[in-house]
């Protein structure tokens, strides 16, 4: 992403003709990518901001720092009853808008007040900022036996499918999602160097793509090959890959290639999240119809997280394979199913008792 070339908004100068003032907008809304660029803020998150920012100021009608509550009210209001978005995007999009503001009051307010007068406002407030969204509740995942049922049925049609190597990569990948959470960016951002099979005791993935926090750039971590991931690699790589292409021996391809070739190399394209959520969708559609337009691969990433808390595996360590800055963010990913909560309890109740005899003796 390329940015503006930007001047510094404390030379003295008057604003006259609205096309100065345009300018001026412009530059505000510059400075402000230009601080996200070099707070290592993601392209692509830098762009999600842009847009919502201009979809703000067309809405607007009228100069940024003009907006008041009220305006944020009109917005946010016709976001929800007019355009009918999810809670969890119009909530995205105050928190963009609001962090827009933060900073133009913090660094700019003087020379805005100083050139035009004007005192900018918050616009996002307490009254009319959307409360966070519960996006756990919605991602509650299928029962240990569904999945089961699911990938074993799906394993089992491989070597019939019309086009075995596109179903194997999608099952593959999605066993990455279902085994270790891995996201579907950083699944399909693997490249072959990043196996590292002499790392640990069942070798390690690099995840070079991950996602970071706080609208952070990419956060690179190491997920051990747990929960059978290194057999599936071992199966994918000697008995898969090197069918898609003769690239298989270059470290830098795609550890999950596309059909397509890439018309600067001649060699596989990396696969899409469009051709993956599809590969799934049809899996589910055939072996699990009951959750057929529900099952996502963020969805086995929650389903990933309860199955290894299920297992025994402590939070501290699902926190590192899943890659989240914030325990408090792994413990919205635990889902239980049937009666957890009470085979716990009576654990719990069974080893008091057992200290208390032990103790009275």
């Amino acid at each position: 992403m390329s940015l503006a070339v930007v001047r510094s908004l404390g030379v003295p100068r008057q604003l006259q003709t609205p096309q100065e003032i345009e300018d001026f907008e412009q530059e505000i809304l510059d400075q402000y990518l230009l601080a996200c660029l070099g707070a290592g803020v993601a392209d692509s998150t830098l762009n999600s901001d842009r847009t919502v920012m201009f979809e703000f100021a067309r809405f607007l009608g009228r100069p940024v720092w003009t907006a008041g509550p009220e305006d944020a009210d009109r917005f946010l209001a016709r976001q929800r009853k007019e355009m009918g978005l999810a809670k969890g995007t119009v909530y995205t999009k105050a928190n963009r808008i609001a962090q827009f503001y933060d900073f133009l009051i913090e660094r700019y307010q003087g020379d805005v007040l100083a050139l035009l007068g004007v005192a900018v406002q918050q616009p996002i407030d307490d009254y009319n900022r959307p409360a966070k969204p519960d996006f756990a509740a919605g991602r509650v995942p299928p029962t240990e036996l569904e999945v089961d049922g699911l990938f074993t049925q799906w394993g089992q049609s491989l070597p019939a499918a019309r086009k075995y190597l596109t179903a194997a990569r999608d099952y593959m990948a999605a066993s990455l999602w279902r085994r270790v959470g891995l996201r579907i960016n950083e699944s399909r951002m693997l490249d072959l160097r990043y196996w590292r099979p002499d790392l640990g005791e069942y070798g390690k993935l690099h995840v070079r793509h991950g996602k970071g926090s706080r609208r952070r750039g990419p956060k690179p971590r190491m997920v051990s090959a747990i929960n059978s991931v290194d057999s599936l690699v071992n199966w994918w790589l000697t008995d898969v890959r090197h069918q898609f292409d003769d690239d298989w021996t270059n470290p830098d391809a795609p550890f999950l290639p596309s059909e397509r070739r890439d018309p600067h190399t001649g060699m596989c394209a990396r696969i899409g999240d469009d051709a993956l959520r599809n590969g799934l969708a049809k899996a589910v559609g055939l072996w699990l119809p009951a959750w057929e337009g529900r099952l996502t691969p963020h969805g086995l990433r929650h389903f990933c997280a309860s199955s290894l808390y299920m297992r025994g595996m402590d939070l501290k360590a699902i926190q590192e394979v899943l890659g989240h800055e914030w325990l408090s963010t792994t413990t919205r990913y635990i889902h239980v199913h049937d009666a957890h909560v009470e085979r716990a309890w009576a654990s719990a109740n069974d080893r008091v008792a057992a200290r208390l005899l032990t103790e009275g003796r």
